[in-house]
């Protein structure tokens, strides 16, 4: 059993890749369903190039010379099947290289060709985080959010892509492939999710200390969901009700939190973090890293960089009595 269990653990590592949460195989969109065909297509042509030629190889090893034979000697008639054997294999590998590349163009013309939609975000990649900004033919329409895209499920949705630091990678697998987001210029790509679900997503560019922590979620819901969720983001920030939470957001406008960070209907016009007008609502914070709980905020505020070493969130001087109403207070925020 000593010897057997290092090969099963082995064994068992590729299922790690069939949970579907981040998963090109999962296809749940247009531009997904593309690629995953080319996947397969690409497997099962090279897969059967790999069995033909070890059955070659295996009936040329089992073949045997004489003992006696000249090695130097020639058959004419071996030697012309060989010619034709080499020629036809010639002839099919430039067959299926060139037909490899004529789907793979097919492919990239169906991934690239845009349809029209009601739906264009501007997503600009961050160390480490996604600023998400919902545009509308109305500024007072306009919203920001982070690291969480809600999109109404079969639907075409422009991604307009920057950066306002170093090269990042924009990739849903499940809806579609990657693109890049650079500095100084603006990449396009688009999204549809046939079916409503939590996809998600991942900077797929090595851009610092913190890339493997650069994530995000697109939600997919129905155009009603989808309405109601917009309309609530676009609102303020309601004021706090309870007693806590309002000793919490007392904490939160006199610390230098207010120099980075915004929320609507607020004095904090921070513009440099993510906009927190409706954190608590989001299911993640820190760019995928943690679960939206309030243990989990107060964890991040007293130490940002025990969670994601490198971050660029400075730590907050704060009393012990302080941490609870606002961890509290940014909870409520939804």
């Amino acid at each position: 059993m000593r010897r057997i269990a290092p090969a099963l653990l082995l064994l068992c590592l590729p299922l790690g890749g069939c949970q579907h949460w981040q998963s090109v195989l999962n296809a749940r969109g247009p531009a997904a369903s593309t690629l995953a065909h080319m996947f397969w297509i690409f497997v099962s042509v090279l897969a059967t190039v790999w069995v033909l030629t070890m059955i070659a190889l295996l009936l040329a090893l089992r073949r045997r010379r004489p003992e006696d034979a000249d090695p130097l000697a020639t058959n004419p008639t071996t030697e012309r099947r060989m010619t034709i054997t080499i020629s036809v294999a010639i002839g099919l590998t430039l067959l299926t290289v060139i037909s490899l590349t004529g789907l793979s163009y097919a492919a990239q013309k169906v991934l690239f060709a845009h349809k029209d939609g009601a739906l264009t975000l501007l997503v600009t990649g961050q160390q480490w985080w996604w600023k998400i900004t919902y545009e509308d033919s109305q500024p007072n329409r306009v919203f920001t959010t982070a690291n969480e895209i809600h999109i109404p499920v079969g639907e075409p949705v422009l991604i307009k892509l920057e950066s306002s630091d170093v090269i990042h990678s924009f990739w849903v697998p499940s809806l579609t492939g990657k693109m890049d987001a650079i500095t100084g210029r603006q990449n396009q790509i688009q999204i549809q999710a046939d079916r409503p679900g939590i996809y998600r997503g991942q900077c797929a560019e090595y851009c610092g200390l913190q890339h493997a922590h650069m994530g995000l979620i697109v939600v997919a819901e129905s155009r009603e969901d989808f309405e109601r969720w917009r309309e609530q983001q676009i609102s303020s920030a309601i004021p706090p009700g309870d007693e806590e939470r309002q000793r919490g957001m007392e904490i939160f406008m006199s610390k230098p939190c207010i120099m980075c960070h915004q929320i609507r209907g607020t004095d904090a016009g921070g513009k440099i973090a993510p906009d927190l007008t409706h954190v608590g609502s989001r299911r993640y914070i820190a760019a995928g890293t943690l679960e939206t709980t309030r243990g989990n905020i107060a964890a991040w505020i007293v130490d940002p960089h025990g969670v994601k070493p490198g971050v660029n969130m400075p730590t907050i001087q704060l009393e012990p009595d302080e941490v609870q109403p606002l961890a509290s207070y940014l909870e409520g925020l939804k």
